[in-house]
């Protein structure tokens, strides 16, 4: 059996490190720090409804259909997704 995503409209946000630095570390992002050798690591992530997901600068945060967040590869949303005229 073959299936087809429904056709819905979602929010989504580009997400990139420096921006969120600047912008005081705001939420849905957190970051964990990683002890790595004696060097000082932060691992940064989204609590999603299947737990905790890493996040990379470039990934895109998407809002479901439910409010629920959860990230998306750039690579990946580029070929799920396609912006929406308004």
């Amino acid at each position: 059996m073959k299936f087809r995503k429904k056709p819905i409209v979602i929010e989504a946000e580009q997400f990139f490190i420096e921006d969120w630095v600047k912008a005081g570390e705001p939420k849905p992002v957190y970051k964990e720090r990683i002890p790595s050798q004696g060097i000082v690591k932060y691992q940064l992530y989204i609590d999603t409804l299947e737990g905790r997901h890493e996040v990379t600068g470039g990934d895109w945060i998407v809002t479901g259909i439910k409010g629920e967040k959860y990230p998306v590869k750039d690579e990946i949303f580029k070929l799920t997704y396609e912006k929406v005229k308004e």
